[in-house]
Order: structure tokens, then C-alpha cells, then sequence
């Protein structure tokens, strides 16, 4: 999925930047939502699968099955991006999922019955084919009850995070990968994956914030970043309990590429200010050494390690961190499901 370079790539995310200082933060985290493009559609199938007791919500714009890479990068280019050579297995790709369910190293299937999904596939996508989408599809209504699926495959867009009025020719499929497409994806995902949710007036109250991802998760954030950001709502700020939502960027979208322009132009923000959702941006970079990541790609083929997709994944395990690190209020609703409370959970009966 080679991408061409963004003009204002080098443009400084600290323009949208207040503060480092990110601050004291009551979030409930027994009902966390995450969303990706791409590779960071891949990532966030995986993260909500390794956490689905407390990831309720996933919203995946291009990308395939999960596991559908099975470890290997060659498999991963063959079949689950523009092409598919052969046939995909997806009872193999199920298996896959059960094994690591029994083994507890992704929270018990049966969390999935009720998960709010939402699928994304521009019909001018030439970066990840419409079969490698359905698949996906297909393997979710397996999971999920399909009245909790939404599966939006009839929009004339290329491969892009479509938004009502930034970005580039929403046909084009180039950096940074967000297109002015008259079409609010992040309010359509987020609406089906969270109840009750106020439209956005045109206002931003809140503010990016940067985290050092090093800091927080050590060795398991070595394949990334040393900055992530974090949008956070004034209500939020004030001390009021917000929900979470994880957004991983796709290839070739991360920070050092295109500035802040994942971080703030997909509308996602603007949602989350109004409906007090503090956002995890967590960032990945290149590497033209081993591991081999040169497009800046969230690990969906296993360049990380064989556990990629599971929770003991470094990347899943680091973003995890991140995320509670950032719960730093005492809780109002200790009883219920959360990242502390299931870190070490033994899947018994899956």
C-alpha cells in the first residue's frame, strides 16, 4: 500500500498543541469504542477482539478479516489487501480466533454477540479489493449479532477517511489520506457505535494533548512513536466521567508524515467534544531496519512478534497502557468491567 508523500507533511503538530500536560482525567473505560483506516482498521479489529469485554464498539474503514495475514507478510500481500490469490479460509481464520479465546489471549468470544460494528468500503477504493471488505463482513456476522452490524459499501470514495468538507478529491486516493468527500463517516461510525449522541455544533472546546508513548509502555511501545496525542473535551478536563475512543491512523498517516492532520481534520473531534469522548491517537513510525515496517503500518502481518494480534501483542499491550494511563480520577462505577480489572481475567469457558 504505497502512498505518496503529504505537502505540508512536515507542518508541526504543536500548532494544535496547548499543553504536554495532559490532565487529571474520570474516564469510563467498561465501554471503550476504537476505529482505524486501513492498517489501523486491522489494528483496531484486533484490539477490540483481544478486549472485547471492554471494547463494545469497533468502526473498521478498509481493511479485511481478522488474522487474515496468519503471521506472514507474503500471505498478507497476496490476499488481504487489493487481491486475492487463492482462497481465504475464514473457518481457519475463526479457529485461529478460538484458540487464542481458550488459550486467553483474547477476551471469550461470546463478548462479541453484542458489539456494535461498523464497516466502511469506498467503491473507488484500488488499495484493499471489496472481497478482502466482505470478508471481513462475513466473519463479523459470525461473531455478531447482525442487527449490530452497519456495512457502508456503496459510497463512490477512494482509500480515505471520508469527511464532509477537509481533505483532498475524495476519488483520489493520496496523503493524507482524508478526503472532502461530503460525507461524515465519524459521525455515521460513532452514532451506530455509542447511544444518544448530541450532533456537533462548530465549535472545538477541547484540545490535543502529547503523550510520550516510550514513557508509558516501555519496551512494548519500541516499534512506536515517541509521541501519541490525545484529544481531550474541556468537560472532560473539568473532571466530568467521559468515555474512551482509540483511533489508529492507516500506512503512511502517522504524525511524522503528515502533521496533525490525522489527528484533527476526520471529524472525529468534533463528535467527541460535544459528547464528552476523550480520544487516544497512539502513533506508529518507519523503520527501514528490523522490524521492517517502512510505510509506518500498525503490525497487522507480525513484523512486531507472533502475537500481533492478541493481547500479548507489544503494540495492543502498549496502546492498552496508554489508554489507562490516562484514567488518573478515581472512578464512579468501580463495579463494572475495565483494562485494570481484566488484565489478568482466565477465559475458562471459551
Amino acid at each position: 500500500m504505497s502512498v505518496c508523500a503529504y505537502s505540508e507533511a512536515q507542518q508541526s503538530t504543536a500548532d494544535t498543541t496547548k499543553s504536554n500536560h495532559v490532565p487529571a482525567l474520570r474516564l469510563d473505560l467498561s465501554d471503550v469504542t476504537v476505529s482505524g483506516l486501513s492498517s489501523g482498521g486491522y489494528m483496531a479489529t484486533q484490539f477490540q477482539l483481544a478486549h472485547s469485554d471492554w471494547v463494545k464498539g469497533v468502526g473498521v474503514l478498509a481493511a479485511g478479516p481478522y488474522y487474515c495475514a496468519q503471521g506472514d507478510i507474503t500471505t498478507a500481500l497476496s490476499q488481504c489487501v487489493n487481491k486475492i490469490e487463492g482462497e481465504i479460509d475464514l473457518e481457519k481464520l475463526q479457529q485461529q480466533a478460538e484458540a487464542y479465546a481458550a488459550q486467553g489471549k483474547i477476551a471469550p468470544l461470546r463478548h462479541m454477540k453484542d458489539a456494535k460494528i461498523w464497516l466502511f468500503r469506498g467503491t473507488h477504493d484500488m488499495r484493499v479489493s471489496k472481497e478482502v471488505n466482505n470478508l471481513l463482513y462475513q466473519q463479523y456476522q459470525k461473531w455478531t449479532d447482525t442487527q449490530n452490524i452497519t456495512y457502508v459499501n456503496d459510497k463512490p470514495m477512494a482509500h480515505l477517511f471520508p469527511t464532509t468538507s477537509r481533505g483532498v478529491n475524495c476519488i483520489q486516493t493520496e496523503s493524507p489520506y482524508i478526503g472532502n468527500c461530503d460525507y461524515d463517516a465519524a459521525g455515521d461510525m460513532l452514532s451506530h457505535l455509542l447511544d444518544g449522541l448530541t450532533a456537533p455544533d462548530t465549535a472545538l472546546s477541547g484540545t490535543v494533548y502529547t503523550i510520550d508513548q516510550q514513557r508509558i509502555a516501555g519496551d512494548d511501545a519500541k516499534t512506536l512513536a515517541s509521541e501519541g496525542f490525545v484529544y481531550v473535551p474541556e468537560s472532560c478536563a473539568q473532571g466530568e466521567q467521559c468515555r474512551a475512543h482509540i483511533s489508529f491512523h492507516g500506512c503512511n498517516q502517522y504524525a511524522d508524515v503528515v502533521g496533525d492532520a490525522y489527528v484533527t481534520q476526520t471529524g472525529i473531534n468534533e463528535w467527541a467534544d460535544d459528547n464528552r469522548i476523550v480520544v487516544l491517537y497512539p502513533q506508529t513510525k518507519k523503520s527501514l531496519f528490523m522490524p521492517l515496517n517502512p510505510q509506518g503500518c500498525w503490525d497487522w502481518w507480525g513484523y512486531s512478534s507472533s502475537d500481533y494480534a492478541n493481547r500479548d501483542g507489544v503494540q495492543i499491550s502498549a496502546v492498552k497502557q496508554m489508554l489507562v494511563s490516562l484514567n488518573t480520577l478515581p472512578a464512579t462505577m468501580p463495579d463494572q468491567a475495565s483494562p485494570q480489572q481484566t488484565s489478568t481475567v482466565e477465559n475458562k469457558d471459551d
